[in-house]
């Protein structure tokens, strides 16, 4: 079993599709390892606040088939794709991680670089492993996020999610 990371993203009806993002992820993958939600500001366009988090969870999939299931989930949720980057979600869900491999393909990449570039992934990646190693730099999540430089307005929000893995 793989050891991986999602992310998952909001600012459509927040607290309904990160739910619903996290029931589907248990449905089809078991027990999961939950960071707190943080609310961030938009990034790269004036739009309403996200709900931020990221999910760690155990599979044998391979990351080609967790990023068409990710898909299918946003999809259930109402995401058009094809719109403009930055722009309004209904629901986002990345692959950060997928157990150490290190990959470039096209519309995929392995560790995902939002990790060391958004405090809004990086900081509850660093909540629930922070002992983990970033597969590239070979440094902790939580010594990447005690070094990570402007880590923004990030307001914690109680959503009452438990984690079904231990520490």
């Amino acid at each position: 079993m793989k050891r991986v990371y999602v992310s998952i993203g909001t600012n459509i009806d927040r607290e309904h599709n990160v739910r619903a993002a996290v029931a589907a992820l248990r449905r089809h993958y078991g027990p999961l390892r939950i960071s707190p939600v943080y609310e961030t500001a938009a990034v790269g366009f004036a739009g309403d606040a996200f709900y931020n988090l990221v999910v760690g969870l155990d599979t044998e999939e391979p990351p080609e088939a967790l990023r068409d299931r990710f898909q299918a989930i946003e999809s259930e949720q109402g995401r058009r794709r094809g719109g403009e980057r930055f722009a309004s979600r209904t629901l986002d869900i990345d692959l950060l991680t997928w157990g150490d491999r290190v990959m470039e393909a096209p519309g995929m990449s392995l560790p995902r670089g939002e990790i060391r570039k958004h405090a809004f992934v990086l900081r509850p990646l660093a909540d629930i492993a922070p002992d983990a190693t970033h597969p590239v730099t070979g440094l902790t999540y939580g010594e990447l996020w005690a070094r990570f430089e402007g880590g923004g307005n990030m307001r914690p929000v109680e959503l009452g999610f438990e984690s079904d893995q231990p520490d």
